[in-house]
């Protein structure tokens, strides 16, 4: 097997400016400097033509361009807007009606990107070599089912008095481009990000080796934070449970929960600046007034429930995550599902996770809550914990994900 390419949708936008900081080819057209793209009538347009698709090709290996202003943290508490620079090619597409910019790139360099974004440059090499092969894994698995035509779509399903409502969401919803560069698949925020030798080293030490399980490609799950015990995949996304992606306790023998940590060395391995505006993430609180969560949930679900008089937990995964929550309203009952949609109708952003228990007060409602995110897979800052404590990348890996092995493909 030759190393993959991958496209990766950046910035949806009607107006994308953008940076050619070395030579570009168009056609048989050479170009360079500053230019934009504009959205008209369904069409792209750039410098007075109008194009289906429109392709930057780099002269040399080491070109790079610059995207201004790309959305990152979409729909979190941290999204915000920031100019990025990548290598490799540069495509325009219209995608779901709008514009949008995509870099065609090698998977490795694609990885260097994933882990400088997705970690700080202070992370040990032994968990950067782990996540290398998560990240690696996990993007070639979107890759084949989407060539194999077996991908798994986000589904909604609801029962015909709409009393439940059950979604999930999955990163084969792109038909235009392999992943997005955002938290929905993995974060890619360009070589700017690049600022460590080790996330290098880890890259190159690991180059080709994926998880497997049998003759398929793992798909590697990970999240911030488990809260001390993993979630099983079905209770996230399809009904279709992974051998590798289990319950279990992230700890060994009689050890404490290694995500159980305040060391601030450590937290900064896998906290990035804005990641860092989060300080609770091990076990968290939410408070609500009633009439603050009955507004909320209204405009978050588009239901307008009247005033909510209780939560009622219905179903939990191993994790003690939420998959089905009942919401009693004075007007509207509805049970709700999977975990990303009960954290979407309870936040602002995104609850930072469905693992939480209901305290009613006499005026409103408190989640106590554990974990940051759903659970699957890797814990980073579990991970980040192993690493400082002298484990290797791929007893990292044997503990995140049991069964698998891990195999050089290329």
């Amino acid at each position: 097997m030759k190393e993959p390419k991958i496209s990766v949708g950046i910035l949806h936008a009607d107006h994308i400016r953008f940076a050619l900081n070395t030579a570009y080819t168009v056609g048989s057209d050479e170009v360079k400097g500053e230019e934009e793209v504009s959205l008209i009538d369904g069409r792209i347009s750039w410098r007075g033509v109008t194009y289906d698709e429109l392709i930057f090709e780099p002269k040399e290996a080491s070109a790079s361009f610059c995207l201004y202003d790309v959305v990152i943290g979409i729909n979190f508490h941290w999204e915000r807007k920031e100019n990025q620079t990548f290598k490799g090619i540069l495509k325009f597409i219209i995608d779901e009606g709008t514009l949008c910019a995509v870099n065609i790139l090698g998977v490795e360099d694609y990885l260097k990107c994933v882990i400088s974004s997705e970690m700080s440059a202070t992370a040990s090499l032994e968990f950067l070599k782990a996540h290398a092969v998560i990240s690696r894994s996990w993007v070639l698995a979107q890759i084949r089912c989407k060539n194999h035509g077996t991908a798994e779509n986000g589904m909604t399903s609801s029962s015909n008095d709409g009393d439940t409502i059950i979604k999930w969401y999955d990163h084969d919803a792109h038909q235009n481009f392999d992943v997005c560069a955002d938290d929905h698949c993995q974060r890619y925020q360009g070589i700017t990000r690049i600022k460590s030798q080790t996330a290098l080293e880890a890259i190159e030490a690991t180059r080709g080796k994926v998880l497997m399980y049998g003759d398929d490609i793992c798909d590697a799950r990970f999240s911030k934070c488990c809260g001390g015990m993993m979630e099983e995949f079905q209770n996230c996304w399809e009904d279709s449970p992974k051998p590798y992606l289990v319950a279990k306790r992230d700890a060994i023998g009689d050890s404490g929960d290694f995500c159980n940590t305040n060391d601030k060395s450590i937290l900064s391995q896998v906290l990035n600046g804005y990641d860092q505006e989060t300080a609770d993430f091990y076990r968290w609180t939410v408070r609500y007034t009633t009439d603050e969560l009955s507004e909320l949930v209204r405009r978050k679900s588009g239901i307008d429930f009247g005033r909510i008089t209780d939560l009622i937990p219905i179903e939990r995964g191993a994790s003690d995550r939420l998959i089905l929550l009942k919401i009693v309203g004075e007007k509207k009952t509805v049970t709700v599902g999977k975990e990303l949609e009960i954290r979407k109708w309870l936040s602002e952003s995104h609850l930072y996770s469905s693992a939480f228990d209901v305290e009613k007060t006499t005026d409103g409602f408190i989640l106590h809550g554990k974990g940051w995110g759903h659970g699957v897979g890797l814990c980073q800052i579990g991970a980040a914990v192993m690493g400082s404590k002298g484990y290797r990348y791929d007893g990292i890996l044997m503990h995140y994900y049991p069964n698998s092995e891990i195999k050089e493909i290329y």
